[in-house]
């Protein structure tokens, strides 16, 4: 199957990234100290608006599950499993460290350790 150039093309230009025309010092709308003022007012006004709705928000959810942004339940849970996980490797190591024993054991001549 022969695939077009054409059709390749577009695929790589549609997968690049937009050019960006912030701070580009060629705009010619930028070049008055009147409209870079407006502008940093512009960008100033909207940092302001986004900190007043963090805030907001993270008044309405609590800091720590805004800040964290995860689930303390899930965490508890998580723990509880982890511990579990500890305790059943540590019963599992002891497990192995008995089988180990026995079958050196048996190995030794011990035939009533081969049971094991």
């Amino acid at each position: 199957m022969k695939v077009s150039p054409f059709i390749c093309a577009a695929i790589a230009a549609a997968m690049m990234p937009a050019v960006a025309l912030a701070d580009d010092p060629h705009d010619p709308t930028m070049r008055s100290p009147a409209a870079r003022a407006r502008d940093r007012a512009m960008t100033r006004q909207l940092n302001l608006d986004e900190m007043a709705r963090v805030r907001q928000r993270d008044a309405r959810n609590g800091w720590r599950a805004a800040r964290a942004g995860r689930n303390y339940a899930a965490d508890d849970e998580y723990a509880a499993r982890s511990r579990d996980y500890v305790h059943d490797r540590q019963q599992y190591e002891r497990d192995m460290a008995d089988w180990r024993r026995a079958v050196a054991a048996c190995r030794a001549g011990d035939y009533s350790a081969c049971d094991n």
